[in-house]
């Protein structure tokens, strides 16, 4: 990591959050405070059912526009920048030719299910046991790799073409890296890396066995650094400063970050369109018996800090089809006050399956449904019965952490669009058991960002100094009936059986 103060008279940060509807940019001063935020959101791809697609200059275009509109709205100007962290939705891959920088097919989204097949067959052949063991994964076509194979397979000559050294793989962090460089820096970090069935965690270096197995050529690799890292400096065209590019972390570990869970046994939850909880495990990488992944939390200065986690892969996605997909509601926010006019869901339980089911459970063909509708069920129901699902969903993975050996978190620190909602919050406590904390601010995730670059351009001294700026602001405590919580869990638990392919 790279504390010494770099730039003294600059005292603020540029985040960049590249998340799977929107982008954001935000400006973060040395308090850890927001001074300006851009967002726009940009179209999804569904070619074939359970396919989805992002058109990458779609997101350099916006990421180059939000991040010019928060330094402008910020008042301070390029010159005041310290420097750029990055985060991105992870698993989600673009290949590109490095000759020109374009793309050669759409980004493949961490959702899409299209290599289902290829990682069945993977499985069948006995490599999940040497893939859980070198990368803390599954294989699940959740991961980039089978995706980036794919690309290679479905692309005329993609494959001859990677093989020769002539394309680039990467996230989507690596691949707006490369952008903001202007082509002149081929990397990511260690966190990203690690989500790509190609990455051993321990060893801390591309698996050559593993790439032979999943077919992707090392050549299109990039280079992997600690997340807190001078990766590089933007081109000084793009902004009208050149300012140095100084972190990059995957979404979920950026919030675990931005939630200051520094020890292990802490965890977050963020609420965007899945659900992703984290558990800090130290510097042991515990494995799971319960189908949890095994995953760097953050690399600093060379040492490698762990997690378990559980990824749900559709939670704000539910509202956004009630919204967009079926019109029961015209706006997200709805969903607080729809809850709050029924006293119960009316026996209603929504499982979002759109896209299989992840962690625990792990079914890539499980599809959604809706159980206990009758006559009387309304679209304040469905609403409660969408929100209820991710508290079902969130109680599942942190039972299956406990039931890994993990210390049960006395707190939970939750983020991300779907936090705001105070219902939902108080619904997770009762629930899970334990006090809900949520921050002041809800955009952990860019401020994990804006943490790692400030750590290296020496903005912020070390992790205390991160802590240090925490500011909660609301704690949810349980306080609902036991027997009523395991009336209602059965309900969830009979509605998940009859949904997987294999209950």
């Amino acid at each position: 990591m790279c504390r010494e103060r770099l730039v003294s008279d600059r005292t603020h940060i540029l985040a960049i959050d590249q998340g799977t509807t929107s982008t954001r940019a935000i400006v973060f001063d040395i308090h850890a405070d927001p001074v300006a935020t851009a967002q726009r959101e940009f179209q999804q791809h569904y070619p074939n059912p359970g396919w989805v697609e992002h058109d990458p200059e779609d997101i350099w275009r916006d990421t180059l526009a939000t991040a010019r509109e928060a330094i402008e709205q910020s008042g301070v100007g390029a010159d005041a920048i310290a420097a750029i962290g990055i985060t991105n939705q992870r698993e989600t891959v673009v290949v590109w030719d490095r000759a020109t920088g374009k793309p050669i097919h759409n980004a493949i989204v961490w959702q899409d299910r299209r290599t289902a097949d290829v990682c069945t067959t993977l499985k069948e052949q006995g490599h999940e046991d040497l893939v859980r063991a070198r990368t803390g994964l599954l294989l699940d076509p959740y991961f980039s790799g089978t995706k980036v194979a794919w690309i290679l397979d479905h692309v005329d000559g993609a494959r001859a073409r990677a093989e020769r050294g002539e394309l680039a793989f990467g996230t989507i962090d690596c691949f707006l890296l490369w952008r903001l460089t202007d082509g002149k820096v081929h990397a990511t970090d260690a966190t990203n890396a690690g989500r790509t069935l190609l990455f051993d965690i321990h060893a801390q270096r591309w698996d050559e066995e593993l790439c032979a197995l999943i077919g992707v050529p090392t050549a299109l690799l990039p280079e992997v650094h600690d997340n807190s890292h001078p990766f590089g400096e933007t081109a000084p065209g793009l902004f009208g400063a050149a300012i140095p590019i100084a972190g990059m972390a995957g979404d979920q570990q950026a919030a675990l970050l931005g939630q200051a869970c520094f020890e292990a046994g802490m965890a977050k939850s963020t609420y965007g369109t899945g659900c992703f909880m984290l558990l800090n495990t130290g510097d042991k990488a515990i494995l799971s018996d319960n189908r949890l992944l095994t995953t760097p939390a953050y690399r600093l200065d060379g040492r490698t800090t762990y997690a378990l986690e559980g990824s749900i892969f559709v939670a704000g996605a539910a509202i956004k089809w009630l919204r967009d997909g079926i019109g029961v509601i015209t706006r997200a926010s709805q969903t607080d006050d729809l809850a709050t006019r029924v006293p119960d869901s009316h026996g209603v339980y929504m499982v979002p399956a759109f896209v299989g089911l992840g962690a625990p459970h792990w079914d890539p063909d499980a599809r959604g449904a809706i159980f206990g509708l009758t006559l009387g069920a309304t679209a304040a129901h469905l609403a409660r019965a969408a929100l209820e699902a991710v508290g079902y969903q969130t109680r599942d993975l942190l039972t299956a952490m406990v039931d890994d050996g993990s210390t049960r978190p006395k707190v939970m620190r939750v983020d991300g669009g779907m936090a705001a909602n105070d219902w939902l919050c108080q619904f997770l406590a009762d629930l899970l058991e334990i006090e809900v904390e949520r921050p002041a601010h809800l955009e952990i995730t860019a401020l994990g960002a804006a943490f790692l670059a400030g750590l290296c351009v020496g903005l912020w001294p070390d992790l205390d100094a991160l802590a240090a700026t925490r500011k909660q602001a609301k704690r949810f405590t349980p306080k609902m009936d036991a027997a009523l919580r395991e009336q209602l869990i059965a309900g969830w638990r009979d509605a998940l059986a009859r949904t997987l392919r294999h209950p």
